[in-house]
């Protein structure tokens, strides 16, 4: 059975309004949780931007759910604190806990002070971090001295089994360079050709473990709302990864989104009022390969999503898949 999950959007939402979005995620079907871990929003107009891991301990105490987080380490996080934090949770929480790994994001990361690598640095990076990550999370003592440096770290509280580490890519070659050390792959809602490539790519290159995708979509009962909170929340998001992955400041998205047009918003998210067009296109990505969906609303209001979601699109997917939408 295909997992659908919620996203929770701490770019967007007061930490405690989405713990109370959990909780009733859980209750209307929802079977899991993913969050995002930023520093800073992507808009001035979506406003917060809460502590992912202080978060997630919430969370998981608050429901059932499994979670996961998509975090960058190398820069802002050491290494060994993000093995610690996921240690920590998964040793607290047993089974429930996963993390993807990716090589982040200028408006997280520069807040350091340090220089923002290049792409192929970036990547480097990201490797050795997630190597040092799992090895520490298996019990070793690790020293490394690379893009990183780690001296004699050794984690004392460790589960009995360590958390997942996913890795998080966006892009076919990106697919690839992950699966020599991923538990499995998280991406974003793409073409189909593309993510059909991406986990072709993956799988050939040795990629284990499930593989999930996070779908930013915007409803409204009413289609024209859909569309106005599609632009209004998330149109700073409408650009290629090279350019969102370079930007600093929440400001700098706003004044190159500014003459983005609401029609050109159905090029980034799933937009729509009838929850058909939504199961259509979860069936479509649990044909591609896709073991977990996770579901982003990108209105700041959480409580009608769920309600409308968990009555009229999770109930069409059942054991063996999809109802017809």
């Amino acid at each position: 059975m295909t997992v659908i999950g919620f996203h929770a959007s701490h770019e967007q939402v007061h930490p405690a309004e989405l713990l109370r979005a959990v909780e009733l995620a859980e209750a209307a079907g929802f079977a899991a949780g993913m969050c995002s871990d930023h520093f800073a929003p992507w808009s001035e107009r979506q406003g917060h931007s809460g502590f992912a891991w202080s978060w997630l301990g919430a969370a998981l105490a608050s429901t059932t759910l499994p979670f996961g987080v998509v975090t960058a380490p190398g820069q802002r996080y050491h290494p060994a604190i993000v093995a610690q934090a996921a240690a920590t949770l998964e040793a607290m929480f047993p089974g429930r806990f996963w993390m993807a790994l990716g090589s982040g994001e200028a408006i997280n990361e520069h807040i350091t002070g340090d220089r923002w690598p290049r792409k192929e640095l970036r990547d480097r990076r990201l490797e050795e971090s997630a190597r040092i990550i799992k090895a520490l999370l298996a019990g070793a003592e690790v020293s490394h001295d690379g893009l990183v440096t780690v001296d004699r770290a050794r984690l004392w509280t460790r589960p009995a089994e360590p958390a997942a580490v996913l890795g998080a890519a966006v892009t076919v070659p990106t697919a690839g360079a992950v699966a020599s050390w991923a538990d499995g792959m998280i991406t974003l809602d793409q073409p189909s050709g593309h993510l059909k490539q991406m986990v072709e790519t993956y799988r050939a290159a040795g990629g284990r473990g499930p593989l999930c995708v996070q779908v930013h979509l915007s409803w409204h009962p009413d289609q024209e709302t859909a569309l106005r909170i599609g632009h209004e929340q998330w149109r700073s998001n409408a650009f290629p990864p090279d350019l969102a992955w370079n930007l600093e400041m929440p400001a700098q998205f706003d004044a190159a989104s500014a003459q983005v047009p609401p029609s050109a918003m159905h090029d980034h998210l799933l937009i729509s009022s009838d929850p058909g067009v939504h199961a259509e296109r979860i069936a479509e990505l649990i044909d591609i390969g896709f073991d977990e969906v996770y579901l982003h609303h990108v209105g700041q209001t959480q409580k009608e999503f769920i309600e409308f979601f968990g009555e009229h699109v999770l109930p069409r997917f059942d054991l063996t898949g999809p109802e017809d939408a």
